[in-house]
């Protein structure tokens, strides 16, 4: 038996409300900086990208869907769909762009490890010249 339009536009609500939440989630582990967490959590949303598009696929090859645009009940419907579709991009930008902070602020500190860990291997030779020893008092035999 096929769905009616409106238990798809009530499931394709559902499902982004499942994804509006689930972003929410995405924003918290990004600020707590749980790597684990965000990798599950962005599997879990690439699905339910995926589940809303297979559900707008079924919405727009319905043979109702001219109801969509002439019952004013489903017009309603359809826009509360659209606001909270652009609720979750919204969400979404905000949490790449966290995303791409946080990985700067990894790369600085990464760079500013190896910067300090490259000064505790320099050394001078006998000519007074600068050189990077990584085997500096490993080679003594007392």
């Amino acid at each position: 038996m096929s769905q009616s339009i409106e238990q798809l536009l009530d499931l394709q609500q559902a499902t982004l409300v499942s994804l509006s939440r689930l972003l929410e989630q995405e924003k918290a582990a990004i600020v707590e900086r749980k790597a684990g967490e965000i990798s599950q959590l962005a599997t879990d949303k690439l699905a339910l990208i995926h589940k809303v598009q297979q559900q707008d696929h079924l919405i727009a090859s319905h043979p109702n869907r001219e109801q969509l645009t002439a019952s004013q009940d489903l017009a309603v419907r359809v826009e509360q769909i659209k606001t909270t579709v652009a609720r979750c991009k919204e969400i979404n930008e905000v949490n790449g762009e966290a995303l791409q902070r946080a990985q700067l602020s990894f790369h600085k500190l990464n760079n500013l490890f190896q910067q300090s860990r490259g000064k505790q291997q320099m050394t001078y030779n006998s000519e007074g010249v600068a050189q990077n020893i990584r085997s500096l008092g490993t080679n003594i035999k007392a």
